[in-house]
């Protein structure tokens, strides 16, 4: 039985994902049965009369924290809906980095529950009842999870069989092995604004072709591996992005 795998998103703004879900790759693999999309709403699940899911937090601060009832309920419900229950995942700032390697790890789960924040973030209690895994899309701040939980799934479901259309490019694209930059590509016209094709990739010769390939995946691996210069900085510390980041479980 070809492998499948399950995605459902929880959010404040399930609406986000109805285009999503409709474009290119990701609409050809829902149609062929290859991957599933559900959107939930956690707002569907909160016990306050006015539909609230967030209040202030305590100690004081800026903003909104979201409430640790709508969420759990949320979870345990949609957790139910289909079998298995699924891993559980937080996007968040303060966890494992997105590589290609926690990719991977992903794309052997049959099912995965995301959890989209908002606001100043999840009460922290979400985090050690529900035990997730928390993932990290980068050191920066989105205005909610939602785009995070894109990038995930954007990158997930490209190692699910059938969903490339081709096995192979999977296998040769940039970071499929620690450290390693696809070589660059080329198509028609041979030549634009002065530019011409390689000629060794005219030449018919495959071996030829694959080990300029392979060199200039090496030379460009070599190249992006080099430290860079941090640049200035344009506000913030250590300490801002991370509890920004802490909110991250707000966003990603």
């Amino acid at each position: 039985m070809n492998r499948t795998i399950r995605f459902d998103v929880l959010t404040l703004f399930p609406g986000i994902f109805d285009g999503y879900v409709r474009q290119s790759l990701l609409e050809d693999a829902i149609q062929a049965a290859r991957v599933q999309v559900h959107a939930w709403n956690m707002r569907d699940w909160t016990q306050d009369k006015h539909q609230r899911v967030d209040d202030r937090p305590f100690g004081g601060g800026p903003g909104m924290v979201l409430m640790a009832q709508p969420v759990i309920d949320c979870v345990q419900a949609v957790q139910q809906k289909a079998d298995p229950p699924g891993k559980v995942v937080m996007l968040t700032p303060a966890g494992e980095r997105l590589t290609q390697r926690t990719v991977e790890k992903l794309a052997q789960e049959p099912r995965l529950l995301l959890l989209c924040g908002r606001y100043e973030g999840f009460d922290d209690r979400i985090r050690h009842l529900l035990n997730p895994w928390e993932i990290s899309v980068g050191d920066f701040v989105c205005n909610g999870g939602e785009v995070p939980a894109m990038v995930l799934i954007d990158t997930v479901i490209r190692l699910i069989p059938g969903v490339l259309g081709h096995e192979q490019s999977a296998a040769d694209e940039s970071h499929s092995e620690d450290g390693r930059i696809e070589y660059p590509q080329y198509t028609r016209p041979r030549v634009f604004n002065g530019l011409e094709v390689p000629e060794i990739l005219l030449s018919g010769n495959h071996q030829a072709v694959a080990k300029w390939r392979r060199e200039q995946s090496e030379l460009r691996s070599r190249k992006d591996s080099t430290p860079r210069d941090a640049g200035p900085q344009t506000g913030g510390n250590e300490s801002t992005g991370r509890e920004a980041g802490a909110a991250q479980n707000k966003p990603s």
